[in-house]
């Protein structure tokens, strides 16, 4: 059984930085195209950020240029850092896993770190 585990959220004031991880268990790590994704309040979930072997990296445009994803293969791990933080990345941060190269959805979900940024 595959498990996600996400970490490292938390409460940081805007134009500050956080690094957020997700341990992944099971499976086949190396094989999994990698995602993050975000939920504010109120709001559907959004992606953020991809790191696919097969495919490329790619960034939401809104945190372009702001985040980073890595994605540690002999640690089963991936990590999304996040610099010059807004009130707006203010959200609930869920790591994905898939087995596609370019995913439409996703099998395998973390249950969420929080992140705020406070103003």
């Amino acid at each position: 059984q595959v498990q996600l585990m996400e970490s490292g959220g938390g409460l940081v004031q805007a134009g500050g930085s956080l690094s957020l991880s997700c341990a992944v268990s099971g499976g086949t790590f190396s094989s999994y195209t990698m995602a993050w994704f975000r939920q504010a309040p109120g709001k559907e979930r959004e992606f953020v950020a991809i790191f696919s072997w097969s495919s490329g990296i790619a960034y939401a445009d809104s945190v372009k240029g702001r985040f980073t994803i890595s994605r540690d293969d002999a640690k089963s791990s991936v990590h999304l850092q996040m610099e010059s933080l807004k009130p707006e990345d203010t959200a609930v941060y869920f790591c994905a896993a898939d087995r596609a190269y370019w995913p439409r959805t996703y099998e395998y979900w973390g249950q969420g770190t929080q992140v705020t940024v406070s103003s």
